[in-house]
């Protein structure tokens, strides 16, 4: 029997909810706050989580502690989500991962973006055919941040590996991503605006039926509002919840995207909800900038 993947297509025309990590005092992952956010999460709305995303400092994660949080995400959700799960570096440690992810019971992986000064075309599409065809069973979802890659290259990797159905696109182009969709296929894939919130109005206008975000950690429905939005055409309603985000998002942006997670985590501190710890290469907020995040976080309905 053919997989059709159809739970899991549904799953990514929807908000990608990418959680954060919280960390403890001592640095560790503070499972517990972890549990209770995932919870609130779920709780609010969510269905669709993706572990050891960027927003949850996957490059700043030991493999031990990707694996937990993959294994803390699972647990939490149980039936209430489909598990998307970060995969990334080299091929073994991708493989490994994507392999850990199938054993927990997850339905689907994030392949991130090569981490190479050097990607060409046909090694894109080698590298993620490696992993996708490592774990037939499951969905895989590149994550494509290359402005260079042509829509071709993808269309070959789903014809090799026809788990690949859904493509999180985070080039800052919305006419190139409506010709990059179209040059692969607009309704072969299941199409995620990466660049969450900001971008979501303009890539759904070409095609795009989900996102992702990291404002949905700090107000679940605020997300919620703009899909459902989207998805009933109301593009003006759409823009009404875009100029509420808008601020929180140059922050999360500024700098080329230096403060994207300390943003959310300090939305979260300024409510209770966890430490506002990252780790380097990312680094905490001034003073003003705290203040005026606290400030949104606490206008939001929450």
């Amino acid at each position: 029997m053919t997989t059709t993947f159809e739970t899991q297509r549904a799953a990514l025309a929807d908000v990608v909810a990418i959680p954060v990590t919280p960390f403890a005092e001592d640095g560790s992952v503070d499972q517990d706050t972890h549990r209770a956010l995932l919870r609130r999460l779920l709780d609010g709305g969510v269905r669709t989580l993706t572990p050891n995303g960027n927003t949850g400092e996957f490059y700043a994660l030991t493999p031990q502690e990707r694996q937990l949080v993959t294994e803390l995400t699972v647990d939490e959700a149980g039936e209430r989500a489909v598990i998307l799960v970060g995969v990334g570096h080299d091929i073994p440690t991708a493989i490994a991962s994507a392999r850990h992810a199938r054993e927990l019971g997850a339905q689907m992986v994030m392949v991130h973006q090569p981490v190479h000064p050097y990607v060409s075309q046909s090694g894109w599409v080698d590298y993620h055919r490696a992993i996708a065809e490592a774990v037939p069973e499951l969905g895989v979802v590149p994550y494509i941040r290359n402005a260079q890659l042509h829509g071709v290259r993808l269309a070959e990797l789903a014809d090799a590996c026809p788990n690949v159905i859904g493509v999180k696109y985070a080039v800052p182009d919305a006419a190139r991503f409506a010709a990059f969709a179209r040059d692969a296929g607009l309704d072969r894939f299941v199409w995620i605006a990466g660049l969450a919130e900001p971008y979501a109005p303009s890539y759904f206008s070409a095609g795009a039926t989900g996102f992702t975000s990291g404002l949905v950690n700090v107000s679940p429905s605020v997300s919620l509002n703009m899909i459902e939005a989207l998805r009933s055409g109301d593009y003006p309603a759409a823009m009404k919840v875009w100029e509420q985000i808008r601020r929180f998002e140059e922050l999360r942006a500024a700098g080329g995207s230096a403060n994207n997670v300390t943003v959310v985590k300090e939305a979260l501190a300024s409510l209770g909800l966890c430490r506002r710890d990252v780790r380097p290469p990312s680094s905490l907020l001034s003073e003003d900038v705290r203040a005026e995040v606290a400030a949104i976080a606490s206008g939001w309905s929450i």
